[in-house]
């Protein structure tokens, strides 16, 4: 038996990666702007920011990606209420599928988040320096970085926008047309992602409470142990360790609000003291209320900074216009 192979085509192809940053900002964050001659990408983890492409403004809420095309000016800033939490990547794509994402805003599904969420995880691991850096203009690999991993990123998202692409364009690519019975896998996928969204909703509108594992399980009708390898599937921890890294995402976001002293927060979110809080948020973060604090004021400062500078480049009248209705 003689056998012919077939040849696959990249109809969607990254060519180089120049950015992958996940931002936690303050709430009074803003960027006056940039263009450059590569795409990116800004997708809200949690809050609401504004943002600018040429000359139209949009706001970009929890769940939402904004596309920007090569050499198109954009800016970005907080509505002063939400500290926001953002990832931003940007890549060169010569392909012509991207013509699709030209000035598009789209909503990222589950299964989409889920792969952001990969990426991320693959770049701590495989990128030099921190994420949230701003001013990195020079990736470089970890020497010790897991195999492949480079590659795994470029594939992450040349997925996420295969997907988005062919969810919002119209065009199906999974069943055969004619058939309209799932899998018995993928029902079952469908209900734990159902099952998941429920009790992480559950968890974020508990988040002021001491709850336990069979209070959860009592309040969402479920067993112990169908709980624990639901979460341990989907998140890789247990149901309480997930509920702790809940409650210090939101105690990071009502300190990058500054509405609140560290004291309120820790009351606002169930703890029964402040010394227990601080613990707490250190055993997550590496780092104390405090120095988080400072550390994230010390990032905006330099934002500040360097966005000023940027704006009032010569021969620039995009970044001179995003300065004056900073100033406004």
């Amino acid at each position: 038996m003689q056998y012919q192979g077939l040849t696959f085509t990249d109809d969607l192809h990254i060519e180089e990666l120049f950015s992958l940053h996940y931002f936690e900002y303050m709430s009074t964050f803003s960027f006056p702007g940039e263009s450059h001659d590569f795409w990116e990408f800004i997708c809200v983890d949690k809050g609401e920011v504004t943002i600018g492409a040429d000359e139209a403004v949009h706001t970009l809420k929890r769940g939402q990606i904004a596309f920007h095309k090569p050499n198109e000016f954009h800016w970005v800033r907080a509505n002063g209420n939400v500290a926001p939490n953002l990832i931003v990547i940007s890549f060169s794509c010569r392909s012509p599928m991207m013509d699709f994402f030209r000035d598009k805003i789209l909503n990222v599904e589950e299964a989409e988040r889920r792969i952001l969420a990969r990426t991320i995880t693959e770049a701590g691991n495989y990128l030099e320096g921190r994420l949230d850096d701003p001013y990195q203009t020079t990736l470089k690999a970890r020497k010790d970085a897991s195999p492949a991993s480079g590659q795994l990123i470029r594939i992450y998202l040349e997925q996420l926008l295969i997907s988005l692409y062919r969810r919002c364009s119209g065009i199906s690519g999974s069943l055969q047309k004619g058939s309209d019975q799932l899998p018995d896998k993928t029902i079952k996928e469908n209900n734990d992602t159902e099952l998941f969204n429920q009790i992480t909703a559950y968890l974020s509108q508990n988040l002021s409470e001491h709850i336990t594992i069979e209070k959860i399980c009592r309040d969402n009708l479920i067993g112990r142990s169908q709980l624990q390898k639901l979460f341990q599937k989907r998140s890789g921890a247990g149901i309480i360790e997930y509920f702790s890294d809940m409650k210090i995402d939101a105690a990071k976001q009502l300190i990058r609000t500054e509405q609140m002293n560290f004291t309120q927060i820790s009351e606002k979110l169930g703890y029964s003291s402040i010394h227990y809080f601080s613990r707490q948020f250190k055993k997550v973060t590496g780092m104390t209320p405090s120095e988080y604090a400072s550390s994230i004021k010390a990032m905006a400062d330099r934002d500040m900074e360097q966005g000023v500078k940027n704006s009032r480049k010569k021969g620039c009248p995009h970044r001179r216009q995003a300065d004056e209705r900073k100033t406004k």
